[in-house]
């Protein structure tokens, strides 16, 4: 999602691989350049699968320019489509 660099939202991903250092790896190779965090050893019964009620992987959150969570989705498409909605209404807020 090169094409949204430095817009005004950001993405938060977690993950349930059980090695940190494989999941370093490929990250690389699917060129996941967003944060994604770690949900231990544990893989999807760790703390933040936990904390936050995650039952898919991997989850994906949306934020907003103001830190709103406006979604939590389980693939890319819906992620970047409601991205480009966010995008949408912070355009025509500014006209």
């Amino acid at each position: 999602m090169k094409r949204l660099k430095d817009k005004p939202f950001a993405l938060i991903g977690v993950n349930s691989d059980t090695d940190k250092t494989e999941l370093k790896k490929r990250m690389e190779k699917e060129k996941i350049t967003w944060r994604s965090f770690w949900n231990g050893p544990m893989a999807t019964d760790g703390p933040l699968a936990t904390a936050w009620n995650i039952k898919g992987w991997p989850t994906i959150y949306v934020l907003d320019g103001k830190g709103v969570i406006r979604g939590r989705y389980l693939n890319h498409k819906n992620v970047e489509k409601l991205v480009d909605e966010l995008l949408a209404e912070v355009k025509d807020a500014k006209k």
